[in-house]
């Protein structure tokens, strides 16, 4: 019988040693603990009991119906998040995630409500046309960065603006939405047919959206495919160095192409959640800021796939709970303090992070320099020994 590797049993107990673990978990917690001293200053000098605003929000996080509302909004919010994340894994800024999944929902909402057919055709049928709008949206911008050298940055805050304009266009009575709309102003699409509802789980807080397991479904591909496959090590390598895999055999520019298509397939899904479970049509009113509140998300979660599920959960957890705090009953605070609460975790966040980051790079010099130190000694131990 064989006895275990031991580089291989020292690689994973690197992997796996308390101080890397601490290093990961210190920067997030550090930019709630400081948001939270940050709000509480806040509240305090408006007048406002600080605990007792945490203590509203942690009481109704224990109900059930708040429970359910919070996995519900996190699904969405991860979706975002994941859909950002993937660009940044490849070292870009896809800030088009908010216009790629608003018009990928649009014509969603149009095709399911055109279309009816078996639920186990019609939901994947949905699916896949969100995720192609979605991927062949961003995909402009990677192929303006490629051919042209256009930013990323630079062409999706425009891609924003146009996803508007088409909005506008195909969202009118006779093109996208209904020649008679009802007696209500907004306009909207007609409703999905019922064969286009998303399943959902009946609990004691309410139905529980199935599209949970789509977004967890989702972290397990994005994990794997970053990590296991030869396509993940290209993207990460052409993200840290693009002269380095481009010397291995990595093309660039197909990553780059790839990679943004792949980010907008994956914003493609982030309407949904509130159109197959929720709304059921698309209209004027359709969720908006996701786009840009996922890459928060995202930023706080480090990109992982793990990391980003806590993060979407602390901010539909500040979302749904917050939502009760203007009530005479819970004393009227401001509903903006959970804004503030959220900008001031992403700006903590950055400064955590350069924080932990540079004692991190401390902490492995002075192991370095304690092993050399270590090493010396013993070459000099051996070398009066000989002598």
């Amino acid at each position: 019988m064989t006895s275990p590797n031991p580089a291989a049993k020292r690689s994973l107990a690197q992997r796996i040693s308390g101080e890397r673990i601490v290093l990961a978990l210190a920067a997030p917690v550090l930019a709630v603990v400081l948001s939270v001293a940050i709000c509480s200053v806040l509240l305090a000098t408006s007048g406002k009991n600080p605990f007792d605003a945490w203590n509203v929000m942690l009481t109704f996080a224990t109900k059930s119906d708040y429970q359910v509302n919070i996995l519900n909004r996190s699904t969405t919010y991860y979706l975002a998040a994941a859909a950002a994340a993937f660009g940044f894994r490849m070292n870009l800024f896809n800030i088009g995630v908010e216009g790629q999944y608003k018009v990928a929902a649009l014509f969603a909402a149009y095709v399911g409500a055109q279309v009816n057919l078996p639920s186990f055709i019609q939901i994947p049928l949905l699916l896949v046309t969100a995720m192609l709008v979605g991927g062949l949206y961003a995909s402009i911008a990677g192929l303006l960065k490629v051919y042209r050298g256009v930013s990323e940055v630079i062409s999706t805050i425009m891609l924003n603006s146009i996803a508007l304009a088409i909005i506008g266009v195909l969202l009118v009575p006779g093109v996208f939405a209904p020649k008679v709309s009802g007696t209500s102003n907004s306009i909207q699409t007609n409703p999905v047919s019922d064969s286009s509802h998303f399943f959902g789980i009946e609990t004691a807080g309410g139905t529980l959206w199935g599209f949970l397991f789509v977004a967890i479904l989702v972290g397990v591909v994005f994990q794997v495919v970053l990590t296991r496959t030869r396509f993940g090590f290209d993207l990460r390598a052409t993200g840290r160095s693009e002269s380095a895999a481009t010397a291995s055999g990595v093309n660039v520019k197909k990553m780059v192409v790839i990679s943004m298509a792949v980010s907008g397939a994956i914003a493609g899904l982030i309407g949904l959640p509130e159109l197959l479970q929720n709304s059921f049509y698309f209209g004027q009113t359709f969720q908006q800021n996701l786009g840009f509140l996922g890459i928060s998300i995202a930023l706080l979660g480090r990109t992982s796939p793990i990391g980003m599920a806590f993060a979407a959960l602390l901010f539909a957890f500040l979302d749904v709970t917050g939502s009760v705090l203007p009530l005479p009953q819970n004393g009227e605070f401001p509903f903006e303090i959970v804004d503030v609460m959220k900008g001031t975790i992403v700006i903590c966040v950055v400064v955590a992070y350069e924080l932990v980051r540079r004692y991190g790079l401390k902490r492995q010099q002075q192991k370095v320099g304690a092993q050399l130190a270590a090493q010396a000694a013993a070459a000099a131990e051996k070398k009066e020994v000989s002598a």
